[in-house]
């Protein structure tokens, strides 16, 4: 059989599963640490309930991932996942979901493995979204679920310093209401209000225009230059504020 027509044979099965974002859709990837509670539980001795080294490698992974080749007008992390939002126009690879999916997740498996000296595996999934609202209510979908994971993480961590076992301290959690989960907290000195925001609402970053000065080669006069740069909010505004961040996002320009 001769290559062109092995090749055409082929290549059906090759393509059978491809699935396309249809065009005038938002594509939103978000990735999540594959068995990180293993990693961040007995792997590594890491501070609880939250740990600067593991924040820090979970940054410089979406940095990374808003720089890997796409149109990315934002990125937001928290805790071990991340959610990129496309710019709406992006194209590459045809908009093959398989294509997004497996370079994204080998980037940011990389980058993490890089940055946090071991062995970080995360997977990967395309949300197509039609319109702003949607998108918007995607990212405060993935705040808000933040903040609970935060509030219950500090629970959890405190009772554990008393003595409890893993089983017990979630037990004991089942069925609280957050005033009451706040109240816990309350009793042993801590204001879940007082904590950073960056573990109640996770990281959020995007392109801000910085003006710089140059000078110009052809008659070494100084100009001022307008470059986009990254930009990485560690206090993420709350409600409505965020609502108009996101909305910003979805007419940006990447560089």
């Amino acid at each position: 059989m001769k290559f062109e027509m092995l090749d055409k044979k082929m290549r059906v099965f090759e393509q059978n599963m491809d699935q396309l974002v249809l065009p005038g859709l938002y594509i939103i990837a978000r990735l999540d640490g594959r068995g990180f509670t293993k990693l961040t539980k007995e792997r590594l001795d890491l501070e609880r309930p939250f740990d600067l080294r593991f924040r820090d490698a979970m940054i410089e992974t979406t940095k990374h991932l808003m720089d890997a080749g796409f149109k990315i007008t934002y990125g937001y992390t928290g805790s071990d996942e991340i959610s990129l939002l496309f710019d709406k126009n992006e194209n590459s690879f045809g908009r093959k979901a398989r294509k997004l999916v497996s370079i994204l997740a080998g980037e940011a498996s990389a980058r993490f493995t890089q940055a946090l000296g071991t062995l970080g595996v995360f997977d990967c999934r395309i949300i197509p979204l039609p319109n702003d609202d949607l998108v918007v209510d995607y990212f405060r979908w993935r705040c808000e679920d933040a903040s609970r994971n935060a509030l219950n993480a500090w629970c959890y961590w405190k009772l554990r310093e008393k003595g409890l076992s893993a089983s017990e301290a979630t037990k004991q959690l089942e069925g609280r209401s957050v005033a009451e989960k706040n109240e816990m907290l309350f009793q042993v000195g801590i204001n879940y209000n007082d904590l950073p925001a960056w573990q109640k609402r996770g990281v959020g970053l995007f392109y801000t225009d910085m003006e710089t000065t140059s000078v110009n080669p052809m008659d070494n006069r100084e100009i001022t230059v307008s470059r986009k740069q990254l930009t990485v909010e560690m206090e993420l505004p709350r409600s409505t504020e965020y609502d108009i961040l996101i909305k910003k996002r979805l007419t940006e320009q990447t560089p």
